[in-house]
């Protein structure tokens, strides 16, 4: 399975956010798509970073006007990222390889999709769920 199978289904929606935004823009952002990071980027398809909650509770644990910072202070800078082509395994490697838990997708440098580490959860038991039911098919027939 690809990656570009996980967004047929979840679409190839990602929220982002400017480098000079506040961490304050950022949370409100986070909880209005009730999501756990987003990339961040000036134009909206470029890759300049990605910044997740943890990045923000690192911030916050005894940062006075954290809200204030700027989210080029705290985002990962150096980001991993696939393309539609990757395989989940591969996907599912470099996640637990580097501990993160979003990848940005990107072709020819312009950013059109995000698999988070549901994402790839619910691929996976949805392909165990499949085989159970070919096996169980099988032998009942």
């Amino acid at each position: 399975m690809k990656i570009n199978d996980v967004l047929r289904g979840k679409g190839h929606e990602v929220v982002t956010i400017s480098p000079q935004a506040t961490v304050t823009e950022l949370l409100a952002l986070l909880a209005e798509h009730n999501i756990g990071a987003v990339v961040v980027s000036a134009d909206g398809t470029s890759v300049a970073g990605i910044v997740s909650e943890r990045d923000v509770v690192r911030l916050w644990n005894g940062t006075p006007e954290a809200g204030e910072v700027r989210v080029s202070a705290i985002m990962t800078a150096e980001v991993r990222t696939c393309t539609p082509d990757d395989l989940i395994d591969n996907l599912m490697r470099l996640m637990t390889e580097h501990r993160i838990r979003h990848v940005p997708v990107v072709v020819d440098g312009a950013l059109t999709g995000l698999v988070s580490i549901g994402d790839v959860v619910k691929s996976r038991i949805g392909e165990l769920e499949f085989e159970k039911e070919q096996l169980s098919n099988y032998i009942s027939s």
